[in-house]
C-alpha cells in the first residue's frame, strides 16, 4: 500500500487532501553563487585579480568579503570596461552586495556626494523640486528591473537614461519583453548580457516543503512551527499577502507571547528602515511581513521562510524562497508554504512543472492521508 502525495493532480484540491504535503530535499550543500565554474582553477579569481582598486579591496577586507560570487565574476570585468549591461542572477547571489561594497568604502568629495541611492518616487520628486540635476550623471544602475518596468516610471526612466553614459540593469527575474521596454529609452544593442546558470531557478541547496491546509488550520500550524523551532535556529520570515494580515497575525503572536516585528507597506519609510535594522541586528528573530521584504534586503541571518499566505505568482515565490540560503548565510535554511486555496494549488502545479524542467532534485519526500489511487 502506498501513500498519495499532494501533487499536481485534480485530487490535490479535494477536501481529503488536507494535511498532505510534499517536500523537496536539497541536491547540493552550498549556494550556486559560491561555486566556481569548472574552467576556473581552485575557487576562481580573486577581487584583486579582477582589477579592483586598492581602496575597494581594503573595504572588502574590512567587510570580511573574500572571493567574488558567480555574478560578480561576470559583472566586474564587463563594467570595468565601461559596458552597459543587463545583469541577471538568482536571489542571494551578491548582486546588491556589489552596491554595498562600493557604498561601504565611498567618501563624498566636495562639493557633494558622488553617488545617489533612491526609489523612483523620491527621485522624481527630487527632480521636480530641482534638488537634483542630471548634467553630470555618468552611471545609472536599475535594480529590481522587473518592477521598474512599470508604465508609471516610463517618463522618469526616459529622462534619466538620456543622460547616463553607462547603464546597468539588474534583477533576479527578468520578464519577457524587458529588452523591448528598455529599447524605448536607450540603445539596448550596446548592452552586454550577463546571466548566471541558476537564474530563474529555485535554490537547489534549500529544503522546500508545501503543506495542504484548511484556512482555519494555518494559525495552529504556524504556532506549532514557531514553538518547536530551536532558539539557535536562526531568524524567521513569515510572509503574508496583505498589510491587514500582517497586523492581525502580529496581534495573535502577541497573545501567544511570541516576540516578533512587523513590516508592511502602510508604515513610513523611516519606520520600516528602523524595524528591519532591528531585525538584522538580531534584537528580534521573527519578522512578519508582506512582499516588501522579499527583495533587495540583506537576510543572511534568516534560516526559515514561512509562506503563511501562498504567493500570487511564481516570481513572487522565487523571491521569497531566495530569502534563505544566501551568500553569507551560516546555513542553507528551509521554506515552508501553506497551500490553502484552489488557486494556490494551481500555482503549486506550476512550481512542480518548473522544478522538473529546471532542476535535478533529490527525490521528493511525501505524506498523504489516502490510499494510492
Amino acid at each position: 500500500r502506498g501513500r498519495r502525495r499532494f501533487q499536481a493532480s485534480s485530487g490535490s484540491a479535494h477536501r481529503k487532501a488536507y494535511g498532505d504535503y510534499f517536500q523537496l530535499e536539497p541536491s547540493q550543500e552550498a549556494a550556486p553563487a559560491l561555486q566556481a565554474p569548472p574552467a576556473e582553477a581552485g575557487q576562481g579569481p580573486t577581487f584583486a585579480e579582477l582589477g579592483l582598486q586598492p581602496a575597494l579591496l581594503a573595504g572588502l577586507e574590512r567587510l570580511s568579503i573574500g572571493r567574488p560570487t558567480a555574478v560578480q565574476r561576470l559583472a566586474i570585468p564587463a563594467l570595468r570596461r565601461g559596458r552597459s549591461a543587463l545583469c541577471a542572477a538568482e536571489t542571494g547571489s551578491g548582486k546588491t552586495l556589489l552596491a554595498a561594497q562600493v557604498g561601504a568604502v565611498l567618501r563624498a568629495p566636495p562639493p557633494g556626494p558622488a553617488v545617489l541611492l533612491g526609489t523612483p518616487g523620491a527621485l522624481r520628486e527630487a527632480l521636480r523640486r530641482r534638488f537634483l540635476a542630471l548634467e553630470r550623471l555618468r552611471w545609472m544602475v536599475l535594480d529590481e528591473a522587473d518592477l521598474l518596468m512599470d508604465e508609471s516610471f516610463t517618463e522618469l526612466l526616459e529622462e534619466i537614461l538620456a543622460h547616463a553614459t553607462q547603464v546597468v540593469v539588474v534583477g533576479a527575474t527578468f520578464p519577457a519583453g524587458l529588452s523591448e521596454t528598455l529599447a524605448k529609452f536607450t540603445d539596448v544593442g550596446q548592452f552586454v548580457t550577463l546571466s548566471t546558470q541558476s537564474l530563474h531557478r529555485l535554490p537547489p541547496h534549500v529544503q522546500q516543503k508545501f503543506v495542504r491546509l484548511k484556512g482555519r488550520d494555518k494559525l495552529p500550524e504556524l504556532l506549532q512551527l514557531l514553538k518547536e523551532r530551536p532558539s539557535s535556529g536562526g531568524a524567521v520570515l513569515i510572509f503574508c499577502n496583505s498589510a491587514s494580515t500582517v497586523n492581525w497575525l502580529g496581534y495573535i503572536l502577541d497573545d501567544h507571547k511570541i516576540k516578533h516585528l512587523r513590516l508592511q507597506g502602510q508604515m513610513s519609510a523611516a519606520a520600516r528602515a528602523g524595524i528591519f535594522a532591528s531585525f538584522q541586528k538580531g534584537d528580534v528573530s521573527v519578522l512578519v511581513c508582506t512582499d516588501l521584504a522579499s527583495r533587495g534586503l540583506d537576510t543572511s541571518s534568516v534560516q526559515l521562510v514561512v509562506n503563511y499566505d501562498f504567493p500570487d505568482t511564481l516570481q513572487d515565490y522565487l523571491h521569497r524562497a531566495g530569502r534563505v540560503g544566501r551568500v553569507g548565510s551560516k546555513a542553507p535554511g528551509a521554506v515552508v508554504s501553506f497551500v490553502t486555496h484552489r488557486w494556490d494549488v494551481d500555482l503549486v502545479r506550476k512550481i512542480e512543472t518548473f522544478i522538473q524542467r529546471t532542476l535535478d532534485w533529490v527525490p521528493v519526500n511525501y505524506s498523504g492521508n489516502e490510499k494510492a489511487q
